[in-house]
């Protein structure tokens, strides 16, 4: 009986290591966090030229899609559509829409002086596309990845760079939105260009 229960324990013990360094229940944690409690964050505004428009900083924080401009089907269906952004900061809230936005968590450092505005990336090596596909998807999902993000506003214009060790990029229910968890931190992008690198490629 003794030795069962401490296979089990050891088990037990063994699937909450290998699943706490999952990068996708992490990522779910920390939308779970967001919609309970809310995010130490940042939320910055910018025009087309990268300048800041407005700033707001909380210790509990959300941001969503505002469901109540989701367009419906000729059955009545939610087509899950809106553009706009519901922002809860603590008791009040913001709706947003069309110019791009930032969200961080407290602690992601934008680094944008440290990487020159026009990244050039070369690699001359061969390689095996699908396979690199297919193994970048396992680390996105479970480990993540050495990752720059480049971003730039509407028009092109650079706007911010943030790097981590373990990177992952997430769809979110909002339209023109992407979620990443960059060394366990949240960074929501909305309504801009950008890029990530293996941050290996841009070292060399």
């Amino acid at each position: 009986m003794k030795k069962n229960v401490l296979k089990m324990a050891l088990v037990l013990g063994l699937s909450v290591t290998i699943l706490s360094g999952c990068q996708s229940i992490e990522n779910w944690w920390k939308n779970t966090k967001a919609e309970w409690i809310g995010l130490e964050m940042t939320v910055r505004t910018y025009d087309e030229n990268s300048q800041l428009i407005d700033q707001m900083s909380g210790k509990s924080l959300s941001i969503a899609r505002n469901e109540e401009f989701d367009s419906v089907d000729s059955e009545g269906n939610s087509k899950g559509d809106s553009s706009v952004l519901k922002i809860t900061l603590g008791k009040y809230e913001i709706d947003h829409v069309g110019s791009s936005l930032i969200a961080v968590e407290d602690g992601l450092e934008d680094i944008f002086l440290k990487y020159q505005k026009n990244a050039t990336a070369d690699d001359q090596q061969a390689a095996v596309p699908i396979l690199n596909r297919m193994v970048s998807k396992f680390k996105n999902d479970f480990t993540g990845k050495e990752k720059v993000i480049l971003i730039r506003s509407q028009n092109g214009t650079p706007l911010a760079t943030y790097a981590g060790n373990k990177v992952s990029l997430y769809a979110s229910d909002a339209p023109k939105t992407s979620e990443l968890l960059i060394d366990g931190k949240r960074l929501i992008i909305y309504r801009c260009d950008y890029t990530i690198y293996d941050k290996e490629l841009l070292e060399k």
